[in-house]
């Protein structure tokens, strides 16, 4: 068991809780800058989109788990992001310029959405956000002359300091491209919450009334949670194009919406760690279904086999199972591990009981 003693403000808001915690995050991204030499280039394609969809749970994560906003339309942002960073690609801009302005064209656009929504809370805003997840699809189709229509576009290739950053030409290079962008996105997401800013968010979260009577302003605050999460979400959906590499209207639908919803709370909602779990699960799923259906294929020889709506159907039933058995997903069963073995034999069943956080004025809302 390990007891830190903190004497100051600076000890407790520090990156690394101690010394032994950095020890074995240094020794975790050492492991994952030797991936391209331990993993084929298949297996290392697979890790890339795991971390892409790890990019896209953290900004999920910023808005829903730390600023306590439900959303289901983080669709619309993925697909802002992706077609904003290629059709600027295609116009000769290069990455290191497309993707940042992605990113930013995305959290404008979460601004813009979060305005309306500033008084809505819980199933109300849930609500809106999935109307803009379903309306994405149609306004992507709408504007045919700029984003193709139904054919869709085809990412462009990636070059930058003379090398290509290519999925299947270049894996190694792209899987370090996402490496990259993945630390630089924890980094910010770990500074912003021991900033006052991310304070703010919490508070929000735990009771905006009181939040409000602390001088925190609401408006200002869920705005600014929103341009983040869209923001991160936008950097998200800039890669996942040049990770398809060509995509349409349906690469970004409500299914989407779901997992991203599925990682978060899988995961462990309002943890860093969570949505990483979260999207280990989300990139797990598919891809041992596709290897059981070629295995009871050969076994049957009957070839592979195909269930319409499987995937979805397991994503659902896996959701349900959480939020009814582990409220705060893999994470929180892995602190209970971990704190009953801290505190044993003075661990207690009922130290994690959720208790009611709101106030009686909230309880309508």
């Amino acid at each position: 068991m390990r007891n830190v003693f903190k004497t100051s403000y600076d000890a407790d808001i520090r990156l690394f809780k101690h010394g032994a915690q950095a020890f074995w995050y240094a020794l975790l991204l050492a492991l994952m800058l030797a991936m391209p030499l331990l993993i084929s280039s298949f297996l290392l394609g697979e890790v890339s989109g795991i971390l892409i969809w790890s990019i896209a749970g953290l900004g999920l994560m910023v808005l829903t788990g730390q600023a306590g906003q439900a959303s289901l339309g983080h669709t619309a942002f993925l697909a802002m992001g992706c077609y904003a960073n290629t059709i600027l690609m295609m116009k000769g801009v290069p990455f290191f310029i497309s993707f940042p302005v992605a990113g930013l064209l995305a959290g404008l656009f979460g601004v813009i959405v979060a305005i309306p929504t500033l008084k809505l809370h819980g199933i109300y805003l849930a609500i809106f956000t999935l109307a803009l997840a379903v309306l994405i699809e149609d306004i992507i189709v709408l504007s045919e002359p700029l984003t193709g229509g139904v054919t869709g576009l085809t990412s462009q290739t990636i070059k930058m300091f003379g090398l290509s950053f290519d999925r299947y030409a270049n894996p190694n290079a792209f899987y370090y491209l996402v490496l990259a962008t993945t630390l630089l996105v924890v980094l910010f997401y770990r500074n912003m919450l021991r900033s006052p800013l991310g304070r703010s968010f919490a508070a929000i979260r735990d009771s905006e009334i009181s939040a409000q009577a602390m001088g925190v302003n609401i408006a200002s605050t869920k705005a600014m949670a929103f341009f983040i999460s869209c923001f991160i979400t936008g950097l998200a959906g800039a890669l996942i194009g040049q990770f398809s590499g060509a995509f349409n209207h349906e690469t970004f639908n409500l299914v989407i919406a779901i997992q991203l919803l599925l990682m978060i709370v899988v995961g462990g909602l309002g943890s860093i760690h969570g949505a990483f779990f979260g999207a280990i699960v989300v990139g797990a799923i598919p891809l041992g279904l596709s290897f059981l259906r070629d295995y009871i294929g050969k076994l049957s020889g009957a070839g592979s086999i195909a269930i319409p709506g499987l995937e979805s159907g397991i994503f659902g039933l896996i959701l349900i199972g959480f939020i009814l058995f582990e409220p705060m997903g893999i994470y929180g069963r892995w602190l209970k591990i971990r704190t009953y073995f801290e505190l044993f034999p003075f661990y207690r069943r009922d130290m994690f009981r959720r208790n009611r956080s709101y106030l009686k004025t909230e309880r309508m809302r």
